[in-house]
């Protein structure tokens, strides 16, 4: 795996929701150390994303764009991802209501394939991102047994979260290892069970909590997965910036740059 550790700017997606938020969040994490992100939740024109980008010598790794872009502006989100210099056009999350009956899922699939289809033939890469809700069984089998059992593996990959993963009550670095064949991209992100809420989780700073990280570096390097990014989806008051700054400092500590 790809030691330059990427910055999920969902983390940051609240300042940098402007031009001139988003050259300033660049520029610290640039100061930071990191050379690559992910854009996703940023409300801006690629073509302005990717200047500022090549500005301070940063590139995009993957992005993330809603389900219904992909359903109904595939050919937009095609060029999006271009001018961002990306192979990979990857999606958060399928809707709860598809997720919510096992008719929704075979829909789920179903929409699935054909935009990975139609993505593999302009020469992309189809991307699914996890949460826990994808661990939700019907007749015994998971949404992502299903997922993977019913697609192609070479059309469709995953954006593997380690978080969600935990949350979902599976092993990350299980995961990783049994589905190296899809685990192109993961999401660096920490878990935690709080002090002061002791049935609680939360998310943490990469190295804060209770995920076993040497572990599912060593899984993610063996399934030849390409990059990790950070993410935190919310810093409980902390600048989000100081937050990627202590995973960086410590994924640093771990050979990664």
């Amino acid at each position: 795996m790809d030691r330059h550790i990427g910055a999920q700017l969902f983390s940051t997606r609240e300042p940098m929701k402007t031009l001139e938020g988003f050259e300033s969040g660049i520029k610290t994490l640039k100061d930071i150390g990191y050379s690559v992100v992910q854009v996703s939740g940023i409300p801006l024109a690629a073509k302005d994303m990717k200047k500022i980008l090549d500005d301070y010598g940063m590139t995009a790794a993957l992005s993330h764009r809603g389900y219904n872009d992909f359903k109904n502006n595939l050919s937009e989100i095609m060029e999006y991802n271009a001018t961002l210099g990306l192979d990979s056009c990857c999606v958060g999350m399928a809707p709860i209501e598809l997720l919510g009956t096992k008719d929704g899922v075979s829909q789920f699939i179903e929409d699935v394939n054909d935009i990975s289809e139609k993505l593999s033939a302009n020469g992309f890469l189809f991307g699914y991102h996890n949460h826990c809700c994808e661990f939700a069984k019907y007749d015994g089998k998971t949404i992502m047994d299903r997922l993977c059992e019913e697609t192609d593996p070479k059309k469709t990959k995953l954006v593997v979260d380690t978080f969600w993963l935990q949350a979902g009550g599976v092993d990350p670095a299980k995961f990783i290892r049994e589905h190296a064949d899809r685990a192109e991209f993961i999401h660096f992100k920490d878990y935690i069970v709080p002090s002061e809420e002791l049935f609680g989780r939360r998310f943490a700073e990469i190295g804060q909590g209770n995920l076993d990280w040497p572990n599912i570096i060593a899984a993610c390097d063996e399934a030849g997965a390409r990059i990790a990014m950070v993410e935190q989806d919310d810093c409980y008051g902390r600048d989000p910036f100081e937050s990627l700054k202590m995973s960086y400092d410590y994924l640093k500590g771990l050979g990664f740059c």
